[in-house]
């Protein structure tokens, strides 16, 4: 990072900053682009010019930050555990750079210290100026995210942030690390059982080993085995205000069919709640890279993708908080539904659109829960990915899921080997996905083949697999196993209330009306069951959760876009003259909304 002459890569710098440019990071993967002087001019004009002395704190760890600067003079540095003897730098910005990263836009804490290196100025822009300017500029707006992604992307493969210490066989450990991993959280794992440093940090703080798993940032938190509602507030994740729980509709579920109904349902002017259990994005959001997506020729992260889409529907408005699990869901009058939640809070709206999605299905093999989330896993993000450098790896699965998996991991380790128990890869993988993992040369892929158990006590060290035409067995060296065997609905809490088909995804349409315990619910509506309908009348299912969907990114989105158009006409027909929303013309299929005040800041 330092030295006497400028880092390679690193791009040309404006005058007056050729000394300063010495200091720098390098621009990486579009990390730290540097502002032109029109864009840091558009950028003045909603902000102020501030000096800075050296040892000047810009954005404090811990803390929220509702500022943004660009360095206009002098350097910045980005600095983790500040103040303390683990102090050290991360990243040196100096003129034209802007602070922050993905926290930034969403209100979470900073998960590092900027501080003034040399003296200088910098700009300073409030936040909801700033995401005033993203909403109306898309160059700007492009600019910014895609650095914000990129660092929170290496905030994450450097394990900065929090702390969790936990056994590896701990389930709430587990818990706790599914949380951090889906929801993109920088952390660092520090296994009980084999750290050293778990140890010092146990003596340090007073506890023992029964306490854990504990939470600790900063050497100033600690939080001994938290709920993952608990993690979430200490981050500033989103979640919903005291009050104000009734609206028009509630979608429940953050995957792409969920987030595409929020930004059309809070665009079009219904007031719109979106509440997810776990992490935006859904499976979706754990891909390493969708290239089959319209409008991305070269392809688009499965996180890019949703954080774009969780902005976009801030943007309009849409209100989303997690972790929030349901726990039911029953009418509460002619025009409203009610959804419990595990918190024992409830949520009243309109209308329901159901966009929970699905569960990657767990490998039912002898030895293998007691490796569950230390070397077995149901996704394949950078956490994973940066423990498969040296050792070879298995995936198992023939579908689009574990095809996107085999590449991405094959960017890391040595050799990946693809375990599908069919004849052939083309019955359920995109041709595209076929074609790269039968040619890249570290991926091995054995047809006729299933796993029949998982040796190792502490870390995976075989598989015993089997050709399931001759039964001859084989044993695999390998050190992680990744599996994308199908998925399982969630709608466990659902059982009772609407119509289910045999393996538990939600009947919509004809199907549902035919297989609804309640007939009485559609009697003087003057329709049937619409496309995306359940069997409840103003309750739809869309994406993944939904009876013969077709499980891609793009169909879930459009049929999640498809079902406010159903909403509206719902409304419509159910609406009582002078409610705030919706036209009540019955029966009217082009129902718009009456448009209301936005009261987001990104179109203040």
């Amino acid at each position: 990072m330092a030295g006497d002459q400028p880092l390679p890569g690193e791009e040309p710098v404006p005058e007056k900053a050729d000394e300063a440019a010495v200091w720098e990071t390098p621009d990486i993967y579009g990390a730290y682009p540097r502002l032109t002087e029109d864009q840091t001019a558009r950028l003045a004009e909603h902000g102020q010019r501030r000096t800075m002395a050296p040892n000047d704190v810009l954005i404090r760890e811990g803390e929220r930050c509702e500022t943004f600067f660009v360095v206009l003079s002098g350097t910045v540095a980005v600095v983790e555990d500040y103040g303390t003897p683990e102090e050290h730098v991360l990243r040196v910005h100096g003129p034209g750079r802007f602070i922050g990263e993905l926290g930034l836009l969403y209100g979470q804490v900073a998960f590092y210290t900027a501080v003034a290196r040399e003296p200088g100025e910098v700009l300073v822009v409030a936040l909801d100026r700033l995401r005033h300017l993203v909403s109306q500029d898309p160059t700007i707006g492009d600019i910014v995210l895609r650095a914000c992604l990129c660092r929170r992307a290496q905030l994450v493969g450097q394990g900065a942030g929090f702390r969790i210490i936990g056994s590896r066989y701990s389930p709430d450990t587990r818990r706790l690390r599914e949380f951090a991993v889906r929801n993109r959280l920088p952390h660092r794992w520090i296994d009980l059982e084999t750290d050293d440093e778990a140890e010092e940090l146990l003596r340090r703080f007073g506890v023992g080993p029964a306490e854990t798993p504990l939470v600790i940032w900063r050497d100033t938190t600690l939080l001994r085995n938290p709920s993952n509602a608990e993690l979430a507030r200490l981050i500033g994740l989103p979640s919903l205000p005291a009050g104000n729980r009734h609206g028009d509709l509630l979608i429940v579920g953050s995957g792409p069919a969920g987030l595409a109904a929020a930004v059309y349902a809070a665009s079009e002017g219904l007031s719109t709640t979106v509440v997810e259990a776990m992490a935006s994005g859904g499976q979706a959001g754990t891909t390493s890279r969708i290239e089959n997506l319209l409008g991305f020729p070269s392809g688009i992260s499965g996180a890019e993708l949703t954080e774009r889409a969780v902005l976009q529907a801030d943007k309009f408005g849409a209100r989303i908080s997690l972790p929030l699990e349901a726990t039911g869901l029953h009418p509460k009058d002619e025009d409203h539904y009610v959804v419990a939640f595990a918190d024992g809070s409830e949520i009243a709206a309109r209308a329901v659109v159901l966009a929970m999605g699905a569960r990657y299905r767990r490998l039912q093999v002898p030895g293998i829960e007691r490796l569950e989330g230390t070397s077995v896993h149901y996704s394949a993000t950078v956490y994973e990915a940066q423990q498969c450098r040296t050792d070879p790896v298995a995936v198992v699965g023939g579908g689009n899921s574990a095809g996107q998996a085999v590449l991405f991991l094959a960017g890391y380790a040595p050799k990946v080997q693809l375990l599908v128990r069919g004849a052939s890869l083309e019955a359920n993988m995109s041709r595209y996905l076929v074609d790269q993992v039968a040619g890249h040369p570290r991926v091995e892929v054995m047809l006729h083949t299933e796993v029949t158990e998982v040796i190792g006590q502490k870390v995976l060290e075989e598989l015993d697999v089997v050709d399931n035409r001759t039964g001859e067995h084989r044993r695999l060296a390998v050190r992680s196993l990744f599996v994308f065997t199908g998925a399982d609905p969630h709608t466990e809490w659902l059982a009772g209330s609407i119509a289910l088909d045999s393996r538990g995804f939600v009947l919509t349409g004809p199907e549902a009306q035919e297989a609804c315990a309640y007939p009485e619910a559609w009697h003087g509506r003057g329709r049937s069951c619409m496309t995306l309908e359940t069997s409840l009348p103003g309750v739809f299912a869309v994406g993944d959760v939904r009876s013969g969907s077709v499980k891609r990114v793009a169909s879930a989105a459009g049929e999640g876009a498809m079902a406010i158009h159903f909403v509206h006409r719902h409304l419509g027909h159910s609406a009582a003259p002078g409610t705030t929303g919706t036209s009540a013309v019955a029966g009217h299929s082009d129902v718009s909304p009456r448009i209301r005040h936005k009261e987001s800041a990104w179109l203040a």
